[in-house]
């Protein structure tokens, strides 16, 4: 190794970090064929944390051998051959089903390790990986899906992204890190990319340079959701794009030095952030990278949450990209195989995830926008969702995951199908979902996020909820505020047809709800869910 491991004999290192010195993470690849030739039975139980650095994981239960892979897809951009790869691995190992994450990566289950290394194979011969998807590692950057074709963004980060996503793919000096570490990059002026929930971003920005105008970047580091979530604060840095990767390397190796491995749960980027202070991370990085600009003018305009729908006109004249909302994010390989041909078809053949869980086709020549939206799998998979299921986001959930406390996707799918054929308000509800604290659904930057927990009720352990009211990216961010009292899962429904009824009839026109919050406030929210409560549960 070109680098030392200068924490190595620091004291009481978490067991993961003792092992990890012993063995990196990325060293499973090594041992696939075996465990694929010898069975599940093969792999020593031990054994089974270390295939995260593959990205995968095993489902629930995990004694019955069947993993979860996520695939990287940095910014969300895929080629027709990527696509159609992604379905037929779907179809012929992963029992149909597709998911795509808030990270803009997708999620294959059911997969066996004997079919692991044909499905690495495959990914690989179409230039797509899943290394360091999960672990301690470099995770899926995020990025601007309509990087190159967006009207309003700064200038195209397609080839930033793709640079760095390529630098850190198996790279060994930077495969041992505290914990997962989460880098989105996106000129969009509509926050793309969730800027302030991950470690490191990159934002737009101008700065005047020796009488020049120059278009870069700001940038935020310490983001990060789970039981404890922070918001990413702002260095007092610009950076010109050509600068982007040796800045990017430079906060990884403080990170990979620095951060905290004595306790898992206290080794996100987001900790040392917190306790050094942006300032002397500031000062931590000219030590690397030397001095760098004062921040520039921040070129945002607002906060569109990564949703694309519709069909617009890109900044190529007489071309548009039609954003598609896929139901809490899951597809499958049928649909995806269609996808991949209407891409074709109407387009360049590309398709760009979106860290929403839907998708864009991007390329549509003027001509062929009206044929396209009349494509048959448009009438489920459609441009013009309704509101409530359009903007409603899950987690994996109990379905697959070990650590969920509750059913999540089919659930959400059911109650927000239900809240539109019973209610109409003017303006969309951003509704998460999550399992389980994690937050991997990112319930903290709803309008209304849902977190599962377990209720004790004369029927014993029952899936519950609680809620959680006023989150957004707006202006640096604002995570939602927990209300007092638990929902029965079986009331989850009705409870919020009642809740959403009294934003609807106490509500300014055109309010949103996160708006509506603020103008009413936790009390009196938490006074009409009480009342709520109360009633159904008589």
């Amino acid at each position: 190794m070109s680098y030392e491991k200068v924490w190595a004999n620091r004291p009481n290192l978490h067991a993961s970090e003792i092992k990890k010195l012993e063995k990196d993470g990325l060293a499973i690849f090594n041992d696939v064929p075996f465990y694929a030739e010898n069975g599940f039975g093969s792999i020593p139980r031990e054994e089974w944390d270390s295939f995260k650095f593959a990205g995968l994981y095993l489902q629930r239960p995990k004694e019955a051998g069947y993993f979860m892979m996520r695939v990287n897809i940095p910014s969300g951009i895929l080629t027709n051959g990527q696509v159609e790869t992604i379905a037929g691995i779907a179809r012929d190992y992963g029992r149909n089903v597709i998911d795509i994450t808030v990270r803009q990566a997708v999620q294959f289950h059911w997969l066996r390790i004997e079919e692991i290394p044909d499905i690495f194979n495959r990914l690989e011969h179409v230039g797509l990986s899943s290394a360091g998807a999960c672990g301690d590692i470099t995770r899926n950057i995020v990025g601007n899906p309509l990087a190159g074709i967006d009207k309003d963004e700064l200038f195209d980060t397609t080839e930033i992204v793709k640079d760095i996503y390529n630098f850190f793919q198996r790279n060994e000096e930077f495969s041992n890190l505290p914990r997962k570490y989460k880098l989105s990059i996106s000129s969009n002026l509509y926050n793309a990319s969730n800027a302030e929930l991950n470690c490191a971003s990159f934002i737009p920005a101008t700065k005047e340079i020796n009488g020049e105008y120059v278009v870069g970047f700001n940038v935020k580091v310490g983001g990060g959701l789970s039981a404890r979530p922070y918001l990413a604060e702002q260095l007092d840095i610009f950076v010109r794009p050509e600068q982007v990767k040796n800045v990017t390397i430079a906060i990884t190796t403080i990170f990979r030095d620095n951060g905290y491995r004595e306790k898992r749960h206290h080794a996100r980027l987001k900790f040392l952030v917190a306790d050094w202070g942006v300032d002397k991370f500031r000062d931590k990085l000219f030590e690397l990278t030397g001095p760098l600009p004062t921040k520039g003018e921040d070129a945002s305009k607002g906060w569109k949450a990564g949703y694309f729908y519709g069909i617009h006109e890109q900044k190529q004249e007489g071309v548009f990209y039609a954003g598609f909302h896929v139901p809490v994010g899951r597809l499958h390989a049928n649909e995806l195989f269609e996808i991949a041909r209407i891409a074709r078809e109407y387009g360049n053949g590309d398709i760009r995830t979106c860290n929403s869980q839907n998708f864009i086709i991007p390329n549509v020549p003027r001509e062929k926008v009206e044929e396209l939206s009349q494509q048959s799998l448009f009438e489920s998979i459609t441009t013009n969702p309704q509101s409530f299921i359009g903007y409603a986001v899950s987690c994996t959930g109990m379905e697959y995951c070990n650590l969920a406390l509750v059913e999540t996707k089919a659930r959400l799918r059911g109650v927000a199908t239900y809240l539109d054929e019973h209610l109409t308000i003017d303006v969309p509800v951003r509704i998460h979902m999550v399992g389980c604290p994690n937050s991997c659904g990112q319930r903290q930057i709803a309008d209304i996020g849902l977190q599962g927990v377990k209720l004790k009720s004369d029927k014993g352990m029952v899936e519950a909820f609680e809620l959680y009211v006023g989150g957004t990216l707006l202006n640096g961010g604002k995570f939602n505020e927990k209300l007092k009292g638990k929902v029965n899962a079986d009331a989850l429904q009705d409870v919020l047809l009642s809740f959403l009824t009294f934003f609807k009839d106490e509500k300014l026109l055109s309010e949103t709800f996160y708006e509506f919050v603020g103008r009413v406030g936790i009390e009196e929210l938490q006074n009409h869910f009480t009342q709520i409560l109360a009633e159904v549960l008589v």
